[in-house]
């Protein structure tokens, strides 16, 4: 079984480069090839041996014979195997850096990439307001993996307080990201709409009623319910 899962190692790794690829033309505005991509991936991932044993026996035209798999694709495959890597994924990413900032800023504000074009299209969105803080935390962060940890890290931050924030905002908070933590999550006990303490000393749950008199609960533990409170 271990044996069965090393050897298919190389499918999963470009199965994952494949749905990047993907989700890459797919902000790029590409039509078409994404669809094509996934379908190859998902081909990959549903393979019982490794695609090198296919390779090593019958080269590209093996290749080819995986359903979904058409020779532009079966090349990357080829290509992935030899080299390790796809020189078209390494491209795209670097094509689509900015774009890859603005859409994963906000997809922490709760917008999916095709509502995110919908908006843009309606004017909701100015797109190209968003074009040069993304351009400039690219140029701060380095890696784009590392500004999108940043834009998540003040997301996560900002979204515990209620705050609103911008791609400028992690520019602000840039070299006090580690130490930005999200609001701990308070949990407060209430029975029927009233506030509810418990009693250390006598070790008793006592519900506080609309008058603030302390009343033993008589009730079960089940019967509790637990509101956040922000």
């Amino acid at each position: 079984m271990n044996n069965q899962k090393n050897n298919q190692k190389n499918n999963q790794k470009i199965a994952k480069i494949f749905y990047e690829i993907a989700e890459l033309l797919e902000i790029k505005g590409v039509a078409f090839k994404p669809a094509a991509y996934r379908k190859a991936a998902k081909a990959l991932e549903g393979l019982e041996i490794d695609v090198s044993s296919i390779y090593k026996k019958a080269g590209l035209l093996g290749l080819k014979e995986i359903p979904s798999v058409g020779e532009s694709i079966a090349k990357k495959i080829e290509e992935y195997l030899k080299r390790g890597k796809i020189e078209y994924h390494q491209k795209l990413k670097e094509e689509t850096a900015i774009r890859q900032i603005i859409t994963h800023y906000f997809k922490t504000k709760g917008l999916n990439l095709q509502e995110l074009k919908k908006s843009a299209k309606k004017r909701k969105i100015i797109y190209s307001r968003f074009t040069k803080p993304a351009k400039q935390l690219l140029e701060l962060a380095g890696p784009v993996e590392k500004a999108k940890e940043a834009i998540g890290r003040v997301a996560e931050w900002a979204n515990s307080r209620n705050l609103d924030y911008a791609i400028e905002t992690v520019f602000k908070k840039w070299l006090e990201l580690d130490r930005l933590k999200p609001k701990e999550i308070v949990k407060k006990p209430y029975f029927q709409g009233n506030p509810m303490v418990w009693s250390r000393t006598k070790r008793k749950w006592y519900v506080i009623d609309p008058e603030g008199r302390w009343l033993e609960f008589a009730g079960k533990k089940e019967e509790i319910e637990w509101r956040i409170v922000k």
